[in-house]
């Protein structure tokens, strides 16, 4: 096992057994009570922004984006990022990252918000969302919320609750 034997593709719905097993694996049951899944639970994810890493066919992580409105502003949420204990400390969550960062990007999305740690997640340019101008769904740790603009200036429109885009009727 190394990373030479690691593949990147878009998920397909066929991963999504392997990747409900990897995020059971990282979360646990906890998982469905907290604020980013409420959100996710608004609507899809978007699929072809979405991507997994695969060893010898068989997913070894995943990370998925969901588009949210945030006010009358648009973003994505990033979550859930998986990857299987064997596979930490490598690179693969940070690569997948990239990949979902860079496709939403390409196709004009101006941020991505999520919910997590700022020492993980500042090194890949996330940073803690302005206090008072984002709330989610549930409690959240306001230090806990982080942006990444993907185009300067791209959370500027980001002001009010967080819902998934379907909910918001975008």
């Amino acid at each position: 096992m190394t990373l030479a034997d690691v593949a990147y593709a878009p998920e397909l719905p066929s991963h999504d057994a392997e990747i409900e097993e990897i995020n059971a694996e990282a979360f646990g049951p906890g998982r469905f009570t907290r604020a980013a899944h409420k959100i996710r639970e608004g609507g899809p994810h978007v699929r072809d922004l979405s991507f997994v890493a695969t060893e010898n066919g068989h997913v070894i992580a995943s990370v998925r984006l969901t588009p949210i409105a945030v006010g009358e502003g648009r973003a994505m949420l990033l979550g859930p990022l998986a990857v299987r204990p064997s596979w930490k400390n490598l690179g693969i969550g940070r690569k997948l990252m990239a990949m979902a960062a860079d496709a939403a990007k390409s196709r004009g999305a101006r941020a991505i918000v999520l919910v997590g740690d700022a020492p993980y997640y500042g090194p890949l340019g996330y940073v803690p969302v302005k206090p008072g101008t984002m709330t989610m769904p549930w409690p959240v740790d306001p230090a806990r919320l982080l942006v990444l603009e993907l185009v300067p200036g791209g959370a500027a429109s980001l002001h009010g609750a967080i819902s998934h885009a379907d909910v918001a009727g975008a």
